[in-house]
Protein backbone atom coordinates (compact mmCIF):
# COMPACT_ATOMS: atom_id res chain seq x y z
CA UNK A 1 0.00 0.00 0.00
CA UNK A 2 1.38 3.40 -1.02
CA UNK A 3 2.35 5.91 1.63
CA UNK A 4 1.72 8.78 -0.81
CA UNK A 5 -0.34 11.56 0.78
CA UNK A 6 -1.98 14.71 -0.57
CA UNK A 7 -3.51 17.72 1.14
CA UNK A 8 -5.24 20.45 -0.82
CA UNK A 9 -4.61 24.04 0.29
CA UNK A 10 -6.98 26.46 -1.51
CA UNK A 11 -5.18 29.74 -2.23
CA UNK A 12 -5.74 33.14 -3.87
CA UNK A 13 -9.10 34.78 -4.58
CA UNK A 14 -9.45 32.19 -7.37
CA UNK A 15 -9.54 29.35 -4.76
CA UNK A 16 -6.85 27.46 -6.61
CA UNK A 17 -6.06 23.95 -5.41
CA UNK A 18 -2.45 24.26 -4.31
CA UNK A 19 -1.50 20.80 -3.09
CA UNK A 20 1.07 19.30 -0.78
CA UNK A 21 2.19 15.78 -1.67
CA UNK A 22 4.46 13.81 0.62
CA UNK A 23 5.65 10.36 1.62
CA UNK A 24 4.53 9.28 5.06
CA UNK A 25 7.69 7.17 5.35
CA UNK A 26 10.11 10.05 4.78
CA UNK A 27 7.84 13.08 5.46
CA UNK A 28 9.41 14.69 2.40
CA UNK A 29 7.53 15.96 -0.60
CA UNK A 30 6.55 18.83 -2.90
CA UNK A 31 4.28 21.82 -3.28
CA UNK A 32 2.27 21.80 -6.49
CA UNK A 33 1.11 25.19 -7.81
CA UNK A 34 1.76 27.62 -4.93
CA UNK A 35 -0.22 30.47 -6.47
CA UNK A 36 -0.16 32.74 -3.44
CA UNK A 37 -1.25 33.04 0.20
CA UNK A 38 2.13 31.73 1.28
CA UNK A 39 1.36 32.05 5.02
CA UNK A 40 -1.49 29.59 4.51
CA UNK A 41 0.81 27.18 2.66
CA UNK A 42 3.53 27.52 5.30
CA UNK A 43 0.98 26.80 8.03
CA UNK A 44 -0.19 23.62 6.30
CA UNK A 45 3.39 22.44 5.79
CA UNK A 46 4.14 23.07 9.46
CA UNK A 47 1.05 21.21 10.68
CA UNK A 48 1.91 18.20 8.53
CA UNK A 49 5.54 18.30 9.65
CA UNK A 50 6.84 17.68 6.14
CA UNK A 51 10.00 18.89 4.41
CA UNK A 52 9.57 20.47 0.97
CA UNK A 53 12.05 19.19 -1.63
CA UNK A 54 10.81 21.15 -4.64
CA UNK A 55 8.01 23.16 -6.20
CA UNK A 56 6.12 21.86 -9.23
CA UNK A 57 4.09 24.04 -11.60
CA UNK A 58 1.40 22.68 -13.92
CA UNK A 59 1.20 25.93 -15.90
CA UNK A 60 2.12 29.59 -15.86
CA UNK A 61 -1.02 31.45 -14.80
CA UNK A 62 -0.78 33.71 -11.78
CA UNK A 63 -3.14 31.75 -9.53
CA UNK A 64 -0.90 28.69 -9.92
CA UNK A 65 2.58 30.21 -10.09
CA UNK A 66 2.31 33.57 -8.34
CA UNK A 67 3.97 32.49 -5.08
CA UNK A 68 6.49 30.07 -6.53
CA UNK A 69 9.53 32.34 -6.78
CA UNK A 70 9.22 33.68 -3.23
CA UNK A 71 8.59 30.24 -1.75
CA UNK A 72 11.49 28.68 -3.66
CA UNK A 73 13.87 31.40 -2.47
CA UNK A 74 12.68 31.03 1.12
CA UNK A 75 13.03 27.24 1.17
CA UNK A 76 16.10 26.99 -1.05
CA UNK A 77 14.40 24.54 -3.42
CA UNK A 78 14.07 24.27 -7.19
CA UNK A 79 11.05 25.00 -9.36
CA UNK A 80 10.16 22.27 -11.86
CA UNK A 81 7.71 22.73 -14.71
CA UNK A 82 5.62 23.55 -16.55
CA UNK A 83 6.39 22.98 -20.24
CA UNK A 84 8.68 25.59 -21.77
CA UNK A 85 5.83 26.95 -23.92
CA UNK A 86 4.61 28.76 -20.79
CA UNK A 87 7.88 30.65 -20.34
CA UNK A 88 6.33 33.94 -21.63
CA UNK A 89 3.52 33.70 -19.05
CA UNK A 90 5.98 33.09 -16.21
CA UNK A 91 8.06 36.06 -17.31
CA UNK A 92 4.97 38.33 -17.07
CA UNK A 93 3.59 37.26 -13.70
CA UNK A 94 4.31 40.64 -12.12
CA UNK A 95 2.32 42.32 -14.90
CA UNK A 96 -0.54 39.86 -14.37
CA UNK A 97 -0.44 40.66 -10.65
CA UNK A 98 -0.91 44.38 -11.26
CA UNK A 99 -3.86 43.66 -13.53
CA UNK A 100 -5.55 41.56 -10.83
CA UNK A 101 -4.56 43.78 -7.90
CA UNK A 102 -2.43 41.04 -6.32
CA UNK A 103 0.67 41.75 -4.24
CA UNK A 104 3.89 39.86 -3.49
CA UNK A 105 4.14 38.19 -6.89
CA UNK A 106 7.46 37.66 -8.68
CA UNK A 107 8.24 36.50 -12.17
CA UNK A 108 9.32 32.85 -12.28
CA UNK A 109 12.29 31.23 -13.99
CA UNK A 110 11.96 27.46 -13.50
CA UNK A 111 15.10 25.48 -12.79
CA UNK A 112 13.80 22.84 -15.18
CA UNK A 113 10.93 22.68 -17.61
CA UNK A 114 9.01 19.46 -18.19
CA UNK A 115 8.46 17.80 -21.55
CA UNK A 116 6.13 15.20 -23.02
CA UNK A 117 7.29 11.65 -22.35
CA UNK A 118 9.48 12.45 -19.36
CA UNK A 119 8.96 11.02 -15.89
CA UNK A 120 9.35 12.89 -12.63
CA UNK A 121 9.48 11.54 -9.09
CA UNK A 122 7.11 13.05 -6.53
CA UNK A 123 7.31 11.83 -2.93
CA UNK A 124 8.75 8.50 -3.98
CA UNK A 125 6.27 7.85 -6.81
CA UNK A 126 7.00 8.07 -10.53
CA UNK A 127 4.76 10.39 -12.54
CA UNK A 128 4.56 10.56 -16.31
CA UNK A 129 4.50 14.00 -17.96
CA UNK A 130 1.84 14.85 -20.54
CA UNK A 131 2.04 18.18 -22.37
CA UNK A 132 -1.61 19.22 -22.71
CA UNK A 133 -1.86 22.66 -24.35
CA UNK A 134 -5.12 24.51 -24.73
CA UNK A 135 -5.78 26.26 -21.43
CA UNK A 136 -2.23 27.59 -21.69
CA UNK A 137 0.46 26.72 -24.24
CA UNK A 138 2.61 24.92 -21.68
CA UNK A 139 0.12 23.15 -19.42
CA UNK A 140 1.26 19.75 -18.16
CA UNK A 141 -0.55 16.87 -16.48
CA UNK A 142 1.39 14.57 -14.15
CA UNK A 143 0.10 10.98 -13.99
CA UNK A 144 1.13 8.05 -11.79
CA UNK A 145 0.35 4.67 -13.40
CA UNK A 146 0.82 2.96 -10.04
CA UNK A 147 -1.40 5.29 -8.01
CA UNK A 148 -3.88 5.74 -10.90
CA UNK A 149 -3.86 9.43 -10.06
CA UNK A 150 -3.10 12.69 -11.90
CA UNK A 151 -2.34 16.28 -11.04
CA UNK A 152 -4.54 17.89 -13.68
CA UNK A 153 -3.87 21.60 -13.41
CA UNK A 154 -6.56 23.52 -15.29
CA UNK A 155 -6.90 21.08 -18.19
CA UNK A 156 -9.99 19.20 -16.97
CA UNK A 157 -12.44 19.79 -14.12
CA UNK A 158 -15.42 18.03 -12.65
CA UNK A 159 -18.10 18.88 -15.21
CA UNK A 160 -16.01 21.37 -17.15
CA UNK A 161 -12.69 22.09 -18.88
CA UNK A 162 -10.10 24.84 -18.66
CA UNK A 163 -11.01 28.22 -20.09
CA UNK A 164 -9.41 28.96 -23.43
CA UNK A 165 -10.11 32.69 -23.85
CA UNK A 166 -6.81 33.73 -22.28
CA UNK A 167 -3.67 34.51 -24.36
CA UNK A 168 -2.33 31.36 -25.96
CA UNK A 169 -5.53 29.42 -25.34
CA UNK A 170 -7.12 27.04 -27.85
CA UNK A 171 -10.33 25.11 -27.25
CA UNK A 172 -9.54 22.72 -30.09
CA UNK A 173 -6.08 21.95 -28.69
CA UNK A 174 -7.49 21.51 -25.18
CA UNK A 175 -10.16 19.01 -26.20
CA UNK A 176 -7.63 17.14 -28.35
CA UNK A 177 -5.25 16.94 -25.38
CA UNK A 178 -7.98 15.50 -23.17
CA UNK A 179 -9.36 13.02 -25.68
CA UNK A 180 -6.11 11.73 -27.16
CA UNK A 181 -3.77 11.82 -24.15
CA UNK A 182 -5.81 11.67 -20.94
CA UNK A 183 -9.00 9.67 -21.47
CA UNK A 184 -7.05 6.66 -22.82
CA UNK A 185 -5.28 6.40 -19.44
CA UNK A 186 -8.36 4.66 -18.05
CA UNK A 187 -11.75 5.31 -16.45
CA UNK A 188 -10.42 4.47 -13.00
CA UNK A 189 -7.88 7.31 -12.94
CA UNK A 190 -8.66 9.87 -10.24
CA UNK A 191 -7.47 13.43 -10.68
CA UNK A 192 -7.09 16.63 -8.73
CA UNK A 193 -7.95 19.67 -10.85
CA UNK A 194 -6.69 23.19 -10.31
CA UNK A 195 -10.06 24.31 -8.94
CA UNK A 196 -13.02 22.51 -7.42
CA UNK A 197 -13.49 18.88 -6.38
CA UNK A 198 -11.59 15.83 -7.54
CA UNK A 199 -13.10 13.48 -10.11
CA UNK A 200 -12.25 10.50 -12.31
CA UNK A 201 -11.64 10.26 -16.02
CA UNK A 202 -14.45 7.75 -16.31
CA UNK A 203 -16.96 10.08 -14.67
CA UNK A 204 -15.96 12.97 -16.92
CA UNK A 205 -16.09 10.82 -20.03
CA UNK A 206 -19.77 10.06 -19.48
CA UNK A 207 -21.02 13.26 -17.81
CA UNK A 208 -18.83 16.19 -18.87
CA UNK A 209 -20.75 18.17 -21.51
CA UNK A 210 -17.53 19.46 -23.10
CA UNK A 211 -16.40 15.93 -23.94
CA UNK A 212 -19.50 14.80 -25.82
Amino acid sequence: MSDFNIQVVPVTPFQQNCSLAWSKATMRGVVVDPGGDLPVIRGAVSRIGMTIDEIILTHGHIDHAGGAAELAAELGVKIVGPHEADRPLLERLELQARQYGMDDVRNVTPDRFLAEGETHEIAGETFQVFHCPGHSPGSVVLFSPVLRFAFMGDVLFQGSVGRTDLPGGSHEALIASIKTKLLPLGDDVAFLPGHGPASTLGEEKVSNPFLR
